[in-house]
């Protein structure tokens, strides 16, 4: 048994915390409140501002991997990333813990083409300069040989409790039967990420040596379309399919002005006005993984939408 350190207790933290805990790890999950939306059997759950580098050192002391799962508001990016991924990096250095984060593909920018690895770090919105910086100071601190660190990249994440363009906007209204809209082009190509897949990848490479010092693109399906997913989601609610269609620009730009996270997406919106698609195929073969069957991710979301049923 080891001991394992989660900063975070989203989607993916939580999946990673039961993985690992369900193995027989010790396992802490570190939040501002100490408490995450459910219990966590076999799980410590600690409150501490991750921000601060000494107290999240100490915390992280005698710990095999240290899991960066945090998720700051999506428009303070700019502003509440660089402290927390500091202080991540000085708990790796001072307790000698592989740094593992969640990361994602904002900071490869604007491409024509799937997008792999090898793929150059060309950011082309502050968001991903954000995220490009973070690999690049972990990166350079690994090859400095002060830290073991290695990255998991999943597109848009899909699953229960999951914050993502086919999310809590569009489920409710697919359940009810109800026409969605959505951001961008609905009939693009776009990957889809599941956060258990995330949450597997993740725990795989904290404690797998091959994994470190390089990022690695999170196992997903096949690219489907906004119109093709919401359709499959109806499917798999044994529901019709509902009208799809994408918000107007002017309707976009008002809401912008009194929503700042709509304002940050309007920022990212080129990852839904054309093709944006991963290829997982470098993790898939290393680690033996595959993604969950598309079919079980919209059960996954549909059911957790719905809640507990009737006998």
């Amino acid at each position: 048994m080891s001991k394992h350190l989660i900063v975070g207790a989203g989607p993916v933290g939580t999946a990673a915390a039961r993985l690992l805990a369900d193995r027989g790890e010790e396992v802490t999950v570190v939040t501002r409140s100490g408490r995450t939306a459910a219990p966590l059997p076999g799980v410590r759950h600690l409150r501490l501002d991750a921000t601060d580098a000494e107290a999240l050192g100490a915390a992280a002391a005698g710990a095999a991997v240290l899991y960066n799962c945090a998720n700051p508001a999506y428009h303070r990016w700019a502003t509440d990333w660089p402290p927390l991924a500091a202080a991540l990096l000085g708990a790796a250095e001072s307790s000698g813990a592989v740094l593992a984060t969640v990361g994602n593909l904002y900071g490869y920018g604007a491409v024509d083409g799937p997008m792999t690895e090898d793929t150059p770090l060309a950011p082309n919105t502050v968001k991903g300069e954000v995220r490009a910086k973070m690999w690049q100071d972990a990166e350079a601190l690994h090859r400095a040989g002060r830290i073991r660190a290695t990255e998991v990249r999943g597109s848009d994440y899909v699953g229960p409790g999951a914050e993502s363009v086919l999310g809590e906007r569009v489920v409710p209204r697919v359940l009810a039967g109800r026409g969605v809209q959505v951001l961008g082009d609905p009939d693009t190509a776009h990957s889809w990420t599941y956060t258990l897949d995330a949450a597997r990848l993740l725990v795989a490479v904290g404690s797998d040596e091959r994994a470190w010092g390089r990022p690695w693109h999170i196992p997903s399906n096949p690219p489907r379309t906004q119109r093709e997913a919401v359709a499959d989601l109806a499917r798999a609610a044994g529901l019709p399919p509902v009208p799809v269609n994408r918000i107007p620009g002017p309707v976009l730009a008002l809401l912008g002005l009194v929503n700042p996270t709509v304002r940050a997406v309007r920022e990212t919106a080129y990852q839904l006005e054309r093709p944006f698609v991963m290829d997982s195929t470098a993790a898939e073969r290393t680690f033996g993984l595959a993604p969950t069957p598309w079919q079980e991710v919209l059960t996954a979301v549909v059911e957790a939408h719905r809640g507990p049923q009737p006998a």
